[in-house]
């Protein structure tokens, strides 16, 4: 039997689409399409996507799915195109499914703690109207502002609050997903605790929508601290500032974050702050501890830094903050950021820190780098020039042998960004060909078809 023509499927596809769903929730002009085919890596796989579904609710995204696994047409879940590893790229022919516009916050429970959210709730919004209830949503990636609850739990999204908070994991309970057939599926619970059967939440958050699409998410929130306490230190030197975090985890100190920005990416923000040192490490502390912990942390930072100021005003701290939350912003207004977020045991942080400026100095590429400096967390940024119409090869050597470094220090290629589509080509070589073989089964357990954000993550 003779395979029908792809422009065949494409029409009857778009046709079955038009037919069931709500007139307003499909785009097919070409003009509106080509936004959808990035994301904030600037990565394009070729060409435009076919169309783009704008799902409000659950029942959007099982017709759209239903009518995809059918025929085999690709579908690339996307909340707000913030991701940096290309994982909400859409190459020819895929379909966008766009869950933004699901988002509302369905419940918020002071009494439990927890909330129940639609994927397209901005991160930000969230940790507002839990604050309202003396509550907050302990995930802070630098993007909240813009990011969608989605998309961090698609990327398993770490942050600024991940040094004592954890990842976007700890905070997810339950999760409610459509699988590639349309099939609605349920995980988890509203309690912190549970072990009946296989954790399908803690599998599908950071899965990339390559497994399932979540379509809600009950979500656990935290009392807000009732004190927060926040160091600035400039350092002479890079490794310096990093060998003085490693000091704080030694102590015994837990901090809320512990950031670390270097010279380059201080200067790109504001000159005035590159003229105070040749790196900045923030350090917060929060509870009814908060004071008392700032102090050590302060002592300990003192014989390595330049100076060391320490602020309880959430106004001042906010404005300290700052500097680490327009540091991308900062970056991308200087060229194209190729983003990296390799992770090291904290232990080996400094010497990271050395030999990623040794590779730079190698390939003639230049490499601004931040860490959450808590959790060995690293973010080597190489800027090229924004009118290539492709990375040049020293980027992607420099990259090469940063991600061959995390490996060889114990580390992993991506602490909170996820694999995507820029960094595939490395993945089997921290999983290992046992581990790698084992995933792929699970991606074919759950999407046979292969039709959820492929070639993507594995």
């Amino acid at each position: 039997m003779t395979a029908a023509p792809e422009t065949t499927v494409s029409a009857r596809f778009l046709g079955l689409l038009a037919r069931d769903l709500p007139p307003d929730r499909l785009t097919t002009d070409p003009a509106a399409l080509s936004p959808y085919a990035t994301d904030r890596s600037g990565t394009r796989p070729g060409g435009e996507p076919l169309a783009v579904v704008h799902a409000r609710r659950t029942e959007d995204v099982t017709v759209t799915l239903r009518h995809a696994h059918a025929l085999a047409v690709p579908v690339v879940p996307r909340g707000a195109g913030t991701g940096l590893s290309g994982g909400a790229t859409a190459s020819e022919g895929s379909l966008v499914l766009d869950l933004s516009g699901m988002d509302r916050i369905l419940e918020l429970s002071a009494d439990d703690q927890l909330a129940v959210v639609e994927p397209g709730v901005i991160t930000a919004e969230l940790d507002r109207a839990a604050g309202e209830q003396g509550l907050r949503y302990a995930p802070d990636p630098a993007s909240a502002a813009l990011s969608t609850i989605g998309g961090n739990i698609a990327t398993n999204a770490g942050g600024l609050r991940c040094a004592k908070y954890g990842v976007t994991r700890d905070s997810v309970l339950g999760l409610e997903a459509v699988l590639a057939d349309g099939t609605v599926l349920g995980t988890g619970r509203r309690t912190v605790k549970g072990v009946t059967g296989y954790d399908l939440t803690a599998l599908l958050t950071g899965s990339e929508g390559t497994l399932a699409v979540i379509t809600s998410a009950t979500l656990r929130l935290r009392p807000v601290p009732v004190a927060t306490a926040t160091i600035a230190a400039y350092f002479p030197t890079f490794e310096a500032a990093a060998e003085a975090s490693y000091a704080i985890g030694r102590a015994g100190v837990v901090p809320a974050l512990a950031e670390l920005v270097d010279g380059p990416v201080l200067g790109a923000i504001d000159p005035a702050l590159r003229g105070r040192g040749a790196a900045l490490l923030l350090v917060q502390c929060d509870g009814a501890g908060a004071a008392a912990e700032a102090a050590v942390v302060a002592r300990l930072l003192t014989p390595f830094a330049s100076t060391v100021e320490t602020t309880e005003d959430p106004a001042e701290a906010d404005a300290l903050l700052a500097a680490r939350r327009l540091a991308l912003p900062a970056l991308e207004r200087l060229g194209r950021p190729l983003i990296e977020d390799i992770a090291v045991p904290r232990s080996r942080l400094a010497e990271a820190v050395r030999e990623i400026r040794a590779i730079s100095v190698r390939h003639d590429v230049p490499v601004y780098t931040l860490a959450h400096a808590a959790d060995g967390n690293l973010h080597p940024i190489i800027i090229v020039d924004p009118a290539l119409d492709r990375l040049p090869d020293a980027a992607w050597e420099a990259a090469g042998e940063i991600f061959a470094l995390a490996l060889r220090l114990g580390g992993t290629l991506t602490g909170e960004h996820g694999v995507g589509l820029l960094k595939r080509q490395w993945v089997a070589d921290e999983l290992g060909p046992a581990a790698h073989a084992v995933q792929r089964r699970v991606k074919e357990a759950f999407d046979p078809r292969g039709i959820l954000n492929p070639g993507k993550a594995l």
